[in-house]
């Protein structure tokens, strides 16, 4: 299964190698942005948290957080141990097919490639949407979302050609800025002792308050505000000291997002107290303005300037979000090419070592998923992000499953680490802990998406033909007898 060698394509004018992306390109700090920006902090607070918080178990999204998170914790145990023998840009299809074979393991890439593609798209639908707005208030330009997703776009191919270290300190800035504000909130909020009702630890973390309502609805946001830590290890190629670097960033990462998440959900529920918070919640949802539930109280706290700061975040939440999946897409299509299951065409590298082919198509792909949403006049929050959304929750968790059954199954056949808890235990748990999970995403689908039964049912089905695709493409390699065949 290891990816064969490659020599270096000189033919290739503006791609002087296609073997290996740029080794010791970016360390644990500059992976760490890198999944802090696909987390969208601020996008992930103020779109998760107002509907949680009202249809979910109320004040007790708080403690729906950390269950996603020790969840994830779990699952990135084996996922890190996997991480020590393999390292390969394609991550999850090399994990998994390591353990549960090489057709498994190209059709979980098919899934991989979708969810990425699909999430981009949706995010690039709510980007539009926010730029659109906050252009039209400020300067009366008044113009359709598409046109600055179109040139943001084009923004974005540039900044991913340039190379992970310079996307690297582009999304830092941006992060540092949208995470900076809701965590210095959060502080002030804990230490002032809490809002009208106390900080309310009970209220937000007891077992009671976790079950409360539709404690299912809370977990699945939760999970889904979680989607993009598995990031550290798609840069392993390009990590400095890849085997300490990615097993560093993974559990900082898990560490970092699950104490953000839980504090600012929880301090958001204390502002306004815990018996009202769900009414709060569910009247900024019916204005239409959900980002109000989290807005309101940050600008009590900091004065009307808040107001006019946080779209302006809210926007470069969303560009950091969709410039680390170009580049996380990117790197899985660079590695199915140099595997030779796409044109070998895609592991084609620029001077700074950083796959332009790959950045290329992968443009292509989110103009192909966004024009027809324009073309047709679709609102691009009610059905591009949010549908988008929700199918690459599902996706990813399908991915989650497989890698830790992988795990499983590949350190008993080659003992290659026999640390019971890594190797076995902890993966075991997580991969339950995930079932779980999408079968709560499943049975909440059609909130998650916002949409209809039969939308639901579509987009459910399109994950599984993703995954159907990719084997397909795995058994038409080997009846053509490709290259590099185990």
């Amino acid at each position: 299964m290891d990816s064969p060698t490659v020599s270096p394509d000189r033919t290739a004018q503006q791609a002087p190698t296609t073997g290996a992306l740029k080794p010791n390109a970016v360390g644990v700090l500059g992976i760490l942005f890198l999944v802090l920006s696909a987390q969208a902090p601020l996008t992930g607070v103020a779109g998760a948290v107002p509907v949680s918080v009202a249809i979910g178990n109320g004040s007790g999204v708080p403690a729906a957080y950390v269950l996603a998170g020790v969840m994830i914790l779990l699952f990135s145990v084996g996922f890190v141990a996997m991480g020590r023998h393999v390292v390969d840009a394609g991550a999850f299809y090399m994990y998994i097919g390591k353990g549960l074979g090489r057709t498994v393991g190209t059709g979980s890439a098919g899934v991989a490639l979708f969810a990425y593609w699909v999430i981009q798209a949706g995010m690039y639908g709510l980007y539009g949407f926010t730029v659109s707005g906050l252009v039209a208030s400020h300067t009366g330009l008044d113009l359709p979302w598409w046109v600055w997703t179109l040139a943001t776009m084009a923004v974005v191919q540039v900044l991913g050609a340039a190379g992970i270290e310079m996307g690297a300190k582009v999304l830092a800035v941006l992060v540092l800025a949208e995470f900076s504000i809701l965590s210095v909130f959060s502080l002030v909020m804990f230490f002032k002792g809490g809002g009208p009702e106390g900080l309310g630890f009970a209220d937000s973390f007891s077992p009671s308050a976790a079950l409360q309502g539709a404690p299912g609805v809370a977990l699945t946001f939760a999970v889904a505000s979680m989607i993009g830590f598995e990031a550290t290890a798609i840069y392993g190629e390009e990590a400095r000291e890849p085997k300490k670097t990615v097993p560093r960033a993974t559990y900082l990462a898990v560490a970092v997002v699950t104490g953000f998440f839980a504090l600012t959900s929880w301090m958001l529920v204390s502002a306004y107290g815990a018996g009202k918070a769900p009414e709060a919640a569910g009247k900024a949802l019916e204005s239409g303005d959900a980002t109000a539930f989290v807005f309101a109280p940050i600008a009590a706290q900091f004065g009307g300037w808040v107001n006019e700061v946080l779209p302006i975040l809210l926007a470069t939440s969303l560009f950091a979000g969709i410039l680390t999946f170009h580049n996380s897409a990117n790197r899985y299509l660079f590695s199915l090419g140099r595997d030779r299951l796409l044109p070998r065409r895609l592991c084609a590298l620029n001077s700074r070592r950083s796959p332009w082919v790959a950045g290329c198509v992968q443009t292509a792909v989110a103009l192909a998923l966004v024009v027809p949403f324009a073309l047709a006049g679709k609102d691009p929050v009610l059905t591009l992000f949010s549908w988008f959304s929700g199918v690459a929750v599902l996706a990813m968790m399908l991915l989650y499953l497989l890698t830790s059954v992988s795990v499983v199954v590949f350190f008993r056949r080659e003992r290659l680490d026999t640390r019971p808890w890594n190797t076995l235990i902890a993966p075991v748990l997580g991969a339950l802990g995930v079932a779980g999970a999408i079968w709560l995403v499943l049975d909440n689908f059609t909130t998650l998406i916002g949409g209809q039964g039969s939308t639901a049912v579509w987009l459910e089905v399109s994950v599984l033909g993703a995954l159907v695709l990719g084997v397909v493409a795995e058994l038409v390699k080997r009846r053509a007898g490709a290259p590099g065949d185990d």
